[in-house]
């Protein structure tokens, strides 16, 4: 690299054969050299942008003291310890279940961790004894959603001290664990979880958006960025604004013979599937006035194509 940080020749296939240790080994060459000359003036990283945009957010709003949410991906020791010691603020992210907790036996991954604690929680219901996951409810756009949630103080490794929840939907905790930490200590799992089930329409946005084209750019020039950004925007926002359209909502279910209940994605499908539609019919329709294909086809080629 030119700012002489070699990546070692031996991790290189993990880019291939193990994506996610390439990442982890990527993320801690970037920990250990971030502070070399050159290195930051090189490449900022998606955590350093994040750092320099919630420090401006501080600065312009000293008063206000929101938590800050995130995945997995920001949440890793550095990014955390920046945000408790140098910003002052709380926040909420999930883990990994490959994340290890430090307990007095040893260290432990948190999947591993959460099996046992399921264990003995079905084996604590089923003798009447206390119960290791507690019901929670949480608001959320008016509605109420359930949880059952353990709630501790953990040392986590490379992480310190924190708040750890373990989050399952089903009653008979059936379905796969959600890990949430936080560096305030005295918070309980019905805030933590409101808080990042705030965050979960950020995540749907980024998911649909890249359907609509959100990560597909070649552009340097960040006025562009930001403009291809505002485009992929308002195309989500017309698909939203679709499928709370009644009379689009039956015309659809009507032509396509289903139900229009999902996601933008979902929706953007159905409206492409509308379009190939009328042009069967458009098609058709010719041909039953005895026009030839040819014919028919040649006008929409000069307006899609022109010259």
């Amino acid at each position: 690299m030119a700012a002489g940080v070699k990546v070692k020749e031996s991790k290189r296939p993990l880019k291939d054969t193990a994506p996610h240790k390439w990442r982890q080994y990527l993320l801690g060459l970037w920990r250990r050299s971030q502070k070399k000359n050159g290195v930051a003036e090189l490449y900022d990283s998606k955590l350093r942008i994040a750092e320099q945009q919630l420090q401006q957010w501080v600065q312009k709003h000293p008063d206000l003291k929101l938590p800050v949410s995130f995945d997995s991906w920001y949440t890793q020791p550095a990014f955390c310890h920046y945000l408790d010691k140098t910003l002052h603020l709380g926040y909420v992210g999930a883990l990994s279940e490959d994340t290890q907790v430090v307990l007095k036996t040893g260290p432990e991954r948190l999947d591993a961790f959460a099996a046992r604690l399921k264990q003995e929680h079905l084996e604590a219901l089923s003798h009447k004894g206390k119960a290791v996951f507690q019901k929670i409810t949480i608001p959320f756009k008016g509605d109420h959603e359930i949880y059952y949630s353990y709630c501790n103080t953990h040392h986590l490794h490379n992480f310190g001290k924190q708040r750890l929840v373990i989050n399952y939907r089903q009653a008979d905790l059936s379905d796969n664990p959600i890990f949430l930490i936080s560096n305030r200590l005295i918070w309980q799992a019905s805030g933590i979880t409101r808080i990042y089930r705030h965050r979960w329409p950020v995540e749907v946005y980024h998911e649909e958006g890249k359907d609509e084209g959100l990560d597909q750019y070649q552009l340097r020039d960040f006025e562009a960025i930001e403009r291809h950004i505002a485009l992929v925007a308002v195309v989500y926002s017309l698909l939203r604004a679709a499928q709370y359209d009644p009379a689009l909502h039956k015309k659809l279910q009507r032509q396509l013979k289903f139900e229009l209940d999902g996601s933008v994605a979902f929706w953007q499908r159905a409206t492409r599937a509308q379009s190939l539609w009328n042009l069967a019919l458009f098609i058709s329709a010719g041909l039953t006035q005895g026009q030839k294909l040819p014919d028919i086809m040649a006008p929409l080629l000069r307006a899609m194509c022109p010259a």
